[in-house]
This record gives C-alpha cells, structure tokens and sequence, in this order.
C-alpha cells in the first residue's frame, strides 16, 4: 500500500483553522441566522470538549490493552467532537462579542493561566494531532506512537482546559 502524503492537507488545515479563530476576535461581529439564540453555544462547546476527552481517554485505554479497533473508533469521534466544536465555536465568535472575566485574586490568575495555556496548546494541537492520524491512517506505526506521545497529553489538557474555562467564565455570560 502506497502511503499517502498528507502534510500539504495537514498545514492548509492548520493555517486555515487558527486564522478563522485569529479572525473571528478582531472582526466586527456578523448578524446572520436571525433569530437563532447564541447564547447557548459556549455551554455547547463545553459539552464537546468533555466528550471529545472522555473519547481520547477511551481511545488511550483501548490502545493500551492492544485493541486497534476500539482506539481508532474513538480517536474518530474525538476528532467528530474537535470538528463539532470547532464549528460552533466559530459560529460564536463571529456573531457574539467577547466575554470578559470579572473574577479577582488567585481565582483571576488560574483562570488566565488556564486561558493562555489552552489557547496556545490548542493552536499546537492542531497540526498535531492531524499528523498524528496521518501517521496513524498511513500505517507507520514507529512515526504514530512517537508523535501521539505528545499529541494525547496536549490534546487532553485543552480539551479538558476547555471545559474548566467554560467553567470559569460561565457566570459573566450576558442572560
């Protein structure tokens, strides 16, 4: 079997996801879908980045106990939920200003540190992960588990990240 180049794919995505994330904070913010209530959207996101670390969990204890199929299965789905979330958070950034966070003290640190932690392990993710499954898809196994030994802790810490933040910032959302 022939292995396929995915590297030009896995950048053009790279480039493209973080610079629609870049673009959605400094744009001014779209009116479209009227009616539709946005508000509920970074609850939504929240709800996708849990499932998305409850599936790389599942995912790392399949592989654990040699079972391809059932880790493969569910890195699929991690990436469904990634997809999903990316999808809607993109949906909410372009129609919703930003919220800002009012907490003080230590609880105002461990916020932004959680933040800027999650936000720049999260562009990082992105490429990685794609090459890690590239890796994976291609059948070169020695490249997948050197690369995914990076990739699964990063990628569970956003993930994870993600929904702790949610947590934080989820009494400042405007009703």
């Amino acid at each position: 079997m022939k292995e396929r180049k995915y590297t030009p794919a896995i950048w053009i995505l790279t480039i493209l996801i973080n610079g629609l994330i870049t673009t959605a904070y400094f744009l001014p913010k779209m009116h479209f879908l009227e009616g539709f209530d946005f508000s509920r959207l970074p609850l939504l996101n929240a709800i996708l980045n849990g499932l998305t670390f409850i599936a790389l969990l599942i995912a790392l204890l399949a592989i654990r106990k040699k079972n391809k199929g059932v880790h493969r299965a569910f890195v699929f789905l991690a990436f469904s939920f990634t997809a999903a979330f990316l999808f809607s958070y993109l949906l909410y950034h372009f129609s919703t200003p930003s919220t800002r966070f009012a907490g003080e003290g230590i609880l105002r640190s461990i916020y932004f540190f959680l933040l800027f932690t999650h936000i720049f392990l999260a562009a990082l993710i992105v490429p990685m992960a794609l090459l890690t499954m590239g890796y994976g898809l291609n059948g070169n196994i020695h490249k997948h588990r050197t690369v995914a030994s990076w990739t699964m802790p990063l990628w569970l810490y956003v993930s994870s990240t993600g929904v702790i933040v949610y947590l934080l910032i989820s009494p400042y959302y405007p009703n």
